[in-house]
């Protein structure tokens, strides 16, 4: 057996209040902590650990500081909360990151207050599959929500895997910026394709302040 094998745990990194909802486990093959976000959460980072998360018509935004190695990811399912008026300190307990323009501001402002700098962002987006029956293309609407924020906030896209049909599994390692998707057989993912539909449904029944987690594969 290697020393690599056999190697001690180590302690897992502080977990800061806001991300107390995040589902952490220990991944023995990659021998780091994983952090498993579902809709609606995000988790920010700068201890060399692993982000994972599913998406379908949902859209991941995976963001660093390339200097400090600071960032993470957000998953969200609807583009835009008309009522957020930006002040992420004040709502970031009580706000649903479900909103891509909460998720994306909620994300970028905890890199920048830990020390993180505009100039040196990278953004890689991911996600925005056609996967549900609806009238509306809510996969494509989160595409352009993402572009146009993106663009609006003078944010290069360094990367981009969108569309499409087939949901996606990622794998983000903050510290490097390296991205390992893997496209999932639509298929066989229709347990994926039930729970992305009733997530959308009860998002418009709930209020904003209680959450609900699924994609818990």
């Amino acid at each position: 057996m290697s020393d690599f094998q056999t190697r001690p745990r180590p302690l897992p990194p502080l977990l800061s209040h806001e991300f107390r909802s995040v589902q952490r486990y220990w991944d023995p093959v990659n021998h780091l902590y994983a952090a498993k976000i579902a809709p609606g959460e995000y988790y920010a980072t700068q201890s060399g650990e692993m982000i994972v998360t599913v998406l379908g018509s949902c859209v991941a935004a995976c963001i660093r500081d390339t200097h400090t190695g600071l960032g993470g990811m957000n998953h969200f399912m609807l583009p835009f909360d008309p009522d957020f008026n930006g002040d992420w300190r004040k709502d970031c307990l009580s706000r649903a990151s479900r909103y891509g323009n909460v998720a994306m501001e909620k994300l970028i402002n905890i890199i920048l207050a830990n020390g993180g700098r505009r100039q040196r962002l990278e953004c890689k987006i991911f996600g925005g599959a056609a996967v549900l029956n609806l009238e509306s293309d809510i996969g494509q609407q989160n595409i352009n929500f993402i572009r146009d924020y993106l663009r609006i906030e003078n944010i290069q896209i360094a990367a981009s895997d969108l569309g499409g049909k087939q949901p996606r599994k990622l794998r983000y390692y903050p510290v490097t910026g390296l991205v390992r998707l893997k496209k999932l057989q639509s298929v066989a993912n229709t347990t994926l394709q039930m729970r992305e539909l009733s997530y959308q449904q009860q998002l418009q029944q709930r209020p904003l302040s209680n959450e609900v987690t699924l994609f818990n594969e």
